[in-house]
């Protein structure tokens, strides 16, 4: 279905839900719509690529098992082309299915049953904050007003133009991803919790496990060719958060 043109307050966001289940994918359909999202429906992993390639929608909501093209694909596929946050669902509450998930680029995740209004509540939280350089507690402004190249041995972030590259050759990031990278790079030698990277990446309304950041964290390690025994660029401080290092 097809929301109202009358764009909402602050935005005029594009959701595409995709889930096999068509009733369920009414009922998350029907509370975004209500929160003012343009809102199409897709029910196979094909439709989803062709719709998500003709509408350009700016979050996502893909159930993880699709006949067909499962929702790891098109998440793989989709990545390809759109920079769209993506919420996974999935009736699998496992460690395996939350990492493979984040892993070819969702952003979060929600574990059926869930309920729709939590779901909205995260999205909203998504897409709250812009998708540049965000403000972490404790980061002073003049901090955010650095230069926009931060070097750090080999590795080179572009913040202002939100690309990352390792002796030249660029690494391709998800937006979280980035976003995580650049917050840890705005204060180098400081340790930030992962309650401080969440809300850089995603806003401080955002809810949910505050670990998801452990997990996004590993892919980018996985990214830079970083060791997390011997880390040049993430560096794990238990108990606490993770820090930039020199990249030496």
């Amino acid at each position: 279905m097809n929301g109202p043109e009358v764009p909402p307050p602050g935005g005029g966001f594009r959701a595409l839900v995709v889930d096999d289940e068509v009733p369920l994918a009414e009922v998350v359909g029907g509370y975004l719509a209500r929160e003012m999202f343009d809102v199409s429906l897709a029910h196979t992993g094909a439709d989803a690529l062709a719709m998500a390639r003709e509408i350009d929608p700016d979050v996502v909501i893909l159930d993880l098992s699709l006949p067909g093209i499962d929702g790891l694909e098109v998440c793989r596929q989709l990545r390809t082309f759109s920079d769209a946050y993506i919420v996974m669902l999935t009736a699998r509450d496992t460690e395996i299915d939350t990492i493979v998930g984040l892993s070819v680029g969702a952003d979060d995740y929600v574990t059926k049953p869930f309920s729709p209004r939590e779901l909205v509540a995260r999205i909203r939280a998504m897409l709250r904050r812009p998708r540049t350089v965000g403000p972490v507690i404790g980061i002073s402004d003049t901090a955010l007003a650095a230069p926009t190249l931060r070097v750090f041995g080999p590795m080179s972030i572009d913040v202002a133009g939100r690309q990352v590259f390792i002796d030249g050759e660029p690494v391709m990031l998800t937006r979280t991803e980035f976003d995580v990278l650049s917050a840890l790079s705005s204060r180098p030698g400081v340790v930030l919790s992962r309650r401080q990277l969440l809300e850089a990446a995603w806003g401080d309304s955002w809810v949910g496990n505050d670990h998801l950041v452990d997990v996004h964290v590993g892919h980018l390690r996985r990214k830079l060719g970083d060791d997390p025994a011997e880390p040049r660029y993430v560096a794990t401080v238990r108990g606490v958060g993770y820090r930039m290092g020199s990249g030496r």
